[in-house]
């Protein structure tokens, strides 16, 4: 691309945007756009209100698009968890879902072992082997997939885990504080498996793009 080139925008994805009222997704029509630009710059901010062709809420969009990239934020916050991020693999974000949806709605055995299931996928795959979740684990340990912490904290979760999966009579429920915190720990190991190398990726891809014009 050589110098004065322009920058193809791309338009806002209103297919993936959710409603935060309602959590319909992708019903919506443009009520109104505001731009923001740089004098001498060539990206471009959108301020953008949608409304919900489904519930007839108004949501506020903030978003950007150029270079094959597209990044939103959407106003006010969904009431509760509606997506994974799209650069999941599908079927590890639904469990991630579950297990948020699950916390919402204070089912803490739910939690835990959707928690425990989006973490043995992951880990599948990442194609690890063995014959268990903690031959599995250890088994990405072994390759260096897992640092030392993400390692400790994997077992925490398949133990916790383990009594809401396979559970015994008369066995007590899992507890809000060890829900919480197992849905905590695999949003950290997700976010380490799969969005900090997406971020990287896309800002490789942005030096490319920015030396180029």
């Amino acid at each position: 691309m050589g110098s004065g080139a322009v920058t193809k925008a791309i338009p806002l994805q209103t297919h993936r945007v959710t409603c935060p009222f309602c959590l319909e997704k992708g019903h919506f029509s443009e009520a109104f756009d505001a731009v923001k630009k740089k004098p001498n710059g060539s990206k471009e901010l959108h301020f953008t209100t949608l409304k919900c062709g489904v519930c007839a809420g108004f949501v506020m969009v903030l978003w950007a698009g150029a270079h094959g990239n597209h990044d939103f934020r959407v106003l006010p916050w969904p009431r509760k968890v509606a997506n994974a991020p799209d650069h999941w693999p599908s079927d590890i974000g639904r469990y991630w879902v579950q297990a948020h949806r699950s916390l919402s709605d204070e089912n803490w055995d739910a939690a835990a072992v959707m928690a425990r299931s989006a973490l043995q996928l992951s880990l599948r795959q990442l194609e690890a082997g063995g014959r268990t979740l903690k031959d599995e684990i250890e088994d990405l340990a072994s390759k260096g997939l897992l640092p030392p912490i993400m390692n400790e904290w994997a077992h925490e979760v398949r133990e916790l885990g383990n009594d809401s999966a396979h559970p015994k009579p008369g066995q007590p429920a899992t507890s809000p504080e060890d829900a919480r915190d197992m849905v905590q720990f695999l949003d950290y190991f997700l976010e380490y498996l799969y969005t900090l190398p997406h971020r990287i990726e896309r800002y490789r891809e942005r030096r490319r793009d920015d030396s180029a014009t």
